[in-house]
């Protein structure tokens, strides 16, 4: 019986925490920041959301910044004019998955199926094939990790942890206060995912009113991820 529960535990362990610690941890396998320290990237997850994604694609379009959106298929699907819209503004768009689980608690196959269910969705949309990838959550498991195939995975080097409401757009500006040079920061247009809040992006769109206008004043050019990390 302790033979069995050994054996569990160590499967546990080899498809799901062992993946997180390379990748997360020390970068095994994923890009988590660029090399260019002129640019930066700002990139969205759990999108796109028919209040707030127009409001953020506003703003980012006032301020001339390219950014990065990591969709969930369901909603692509949903809100068809909004990921044309992103295209359209010369954003770039990827893989956050079909729907938004873990992958430590899906099967390879159908983490697999759901990576090509978004693609379809997105290439049917805009015409093009995305091949930059963001698990939710950041939660790799050994079947990411070992087989990416086509797929370039995209981490972060900061986040603001703006899925909540407490501390408002004040926590954002400051936690987002010392950027630098190469930095992907993670944020997010859609709040209706485990653990967050409906409105939370209410505060990640006004604390980026003042960040952005802070990032060009130090001199940084504000990029999508594949221009960020091209030379990697």
């Amino acid at each position: 019986m302790g033979f069995i529960i050994s054996a569990i535990i160590f499967l546990i362990l080899l498809y799901s925490v062992i993946p997180y610690v390379l990748s997360r941890g020390l970068g095994v396998n994923v890009v988590k920041r660029g090399r260019d320290l002129s640019k930066i990237a700002f990139t969205f997850d759990d999108g796109p959301n028919p209040v707030y994604t127009p409001i953020l694609l506003d703003l980012l379009k006032e301020n001339e910044v390219k950014a990065t959106f990591f969709v969930v298929g369901t909603k692509a699907e949903k809100y068809p004019e909004l990921i044309q819209r992103m295209h359209n503004e010369g954003h770039l768009i990827g893989i956050h998955n079909y729907v938004h689980h873990s992958n430590w608690f899906m099967a390879p196959w159908k983490v697999r199926n759901g990576l090509k269910n978004t693609a379809k969705v997105i290439k049917s949309i805009t015409g093009v094939t995305p091949i930059y990838y963001r698990p939710p959550w950041g939660m790799l498991n050994l079947f990411d990790f070992m087989r990416r195939g086509k797929y370039k995975i995209i981490l972060w080097s900061i986040m603001a942890e703006d899925w909540r409401t407490s501390g408002g757009s004040e926590k954002i500006k400051q936690r987002l206060a010392n950027i630098k040079g190469g930095d992907v920061i993670l944020l997010h247009d859609c709040g209706d995912t485990l653990g967050a809040e409906s409105d939370a992006p209410r505060n990640t769109i006004n604390a980026l009113r003042d960040v952005l206008k802070t990032v060009k004043t130090k001199g940084f050019t504000c990029v999508r991820v594949d221009e960020l990390v091209e030379k990697l």
